[in-house]
């Protein structure tokens, strides 16, 4: 039997599989709406309305169904979707991935009531990134530029230090000649208590706290849960970026445990699987969450982020990491075998890409030789790997002069260019100084990816 919405009516609920209901068909409910449970002894259970169709509405629990009896349930819908209060009072606060203070602290008051589930920016809206994000790591800075509204995932692999370069990015990124610090807005899913308290003791110690908003979802929270955790954190986002004219940069971490997720809740409901069990619309899930990112026109604020995910066994083809590179502007990867010879951060630069880089340096945005001594660094390091591999083959002694400098070029590089301190943060000025001092190993005549005018103005050699 068809029911109404209206008021509180009881069902007889077909089906309780795992944390998802099954009942009859209800009109005038719609994706996304937000249902209360009452159980026999009069406590309320909260859900979601995630399945409509002729036959039946599949509502989904945010917490656990033991002790739940499918002949005594009491059903609410309320006529309303999940919404975020927001208020400033946010900064330096712990929420959970649904949005309620686990700090001890008390409930914000709220300036305002938002729907999670906000729309992507449209795309006439959008304004594209042309102002760069200084992060202070030269690997990114000067090699794969971030820019302001841009979205840049994170790619990485079990053990390797993504969470330790995320604090770091945290703690140092700013827009260059200005002294506004960004807003950061933290989204943590499928994390454990110790690396929630990390993380906060991290932020604690570059004293960031004051400036980030934190939503924390447990490995042991509910799958439901994991998946409202980014739209609330994106939800915070919008409102500090756009209501109130904030640089925000949105730190998600892990988006592979959000996927498990999604597959987890996907198998419940007897969905129809696709690539290695995923369901067949991960890519327009992940697509509305990246997409909430960027610049709108005639908006101050911009929301830049950064996503990071766990390849599982490093796979860089696995459906989670090739999705995402296809929604974003580009990737930064860690690499396996520079972490194990202690580089920090290990990126290898010859295996990622900043799509927007070139809109966000040059003449009076970095520095006018930012894109030709980039291009020319990447070429050397890459040759440098080159010879390593000819010389592992045939010795040393079948390497020419030129050869050997950029074997030591290479070598040079991964210590002096990539490999820096966590507490270390580099001025873009610094990160191309460096550069050039490294390419002052080479030949002049190597130097063929620069233009004269540019290698007489900053060739080191030059300067003296």
């Amino acid at each position: 039997m068809t029911k109404s919405n209206k008021g509180l009516t009881f069902f007889t609920v077909n089906e309780i599989e795992g944390s998802l209901l099954e009942c009859e068909s209800v009109v005038g409910i719609g994706y996304g709406e937000l249902v209360k449970i009452i159980t026999k002894d009069g406590k309320e259970k909260t859900g979601q309305v995630i399945d409509v169709s002729d036959k039946m509405t599949v509502i989904q629990l945010f917490e656990n169904t033991s002790g739940l009896n499918i002949k005594s349930i009491g059903i609410r819908f309320t006529g309303d979707t999940i919404k975020l209060p927001v208020s400033m009072d946010m900064f330096g606060r712990i929420f959970s991935g649904v949005g309620k203070p686990i700090d001890n602290g008390p409930d914000i008051i709220p300036e305002d009531y938002l729907d999670v589930h906000a729309a992507t920016i449209n795309p006439y809206s959008r304004l594209h990134p042309t102002k760069v994000i200084q992060t202070g790591i030269s690997v990114i800075d000067g090699l794969n530029t971030l820019l302001l509204g841009q979205k840049l995932p994170l790619l990485s692999g079990a053990g390797m230090p993504h969470k330790r370069l995320a604090s770091q990015i945290v703690s140092q990124a700013r827009v260059p000649e200005t002294d506004e610090q960004f807003t950061i807005v933290f989204a943590a899913m499928g994390i454990t208590s110790d690396e929630m308290v990390l993380f906060r003791n991290d932020f604690l110690k570059m004293d960031a706290i004051n400036r980030v908003v934190m939503f924390i979802n447990l490995a042991e929270d509910p799958a439901i849960e994991r998946l409202l955790t980014p739209r609330f954190a994106l939800t915070a986002a919008e409102y500090l970026a756009f209501q109130h004219d904030h640089h925000v940069l949105v730190i998600m971490v892990d988006v592979t445990n959000y996927c498990e997720a999604l597959r987890e809740i996907s198998a419940s409901r007897l969905e129809i699987p696709g690539r290695r069990g995923y369901p067949g619309y991960m890519y327009t899930d992940l697509a509305m969450l990246y997409e909430r990112a960027g610049i709108i026109r005639g908006k101050k604020g911009s929301i830049t982020m950064i996503p990071i995910l766990t390849m599982p066994d490093d796979d860089v083809t696995h459906p989670i990491a090739d999705l995402t590179n296809y929604i974003t502007e580009g990737q930064i990867i860690l690499d396996r075998s520079m972490f194990k010879r202690g580089i920090y951060p290990p990126i290898d630069p010859l295996i990622c890409l900043s799509r927007l880089m070139d809109k966000g340096i040059g003449l009076n945005k970095t520095r006018e030789d930012h894109k030709q001594l980039s291009d020319q660094l990447y070429y050397a390091y890459a040759e440098g790997k080159t010879v390593q591999e000819t010389a592992m083959v045939s010795g040393e002694k079948a390497l020419t002069n030129t050869d050997k400098l950029y074997l030591k070029f290479m070598e040079r590089f991964e210590k002096e260019f990539i490999n820096q301190g966590y507490y270390e943060n580099r001025d873009i000025e610094t990160t191309l100084n460096i550069g050039w001092d490294l390419l002052s190993i080479l030949p002049e005549s190597e130097l063929a990816r620069i233009d004269p005018e540019i290698l007489n103005k900053f060739h080191p050699n030059y300067l003296k």
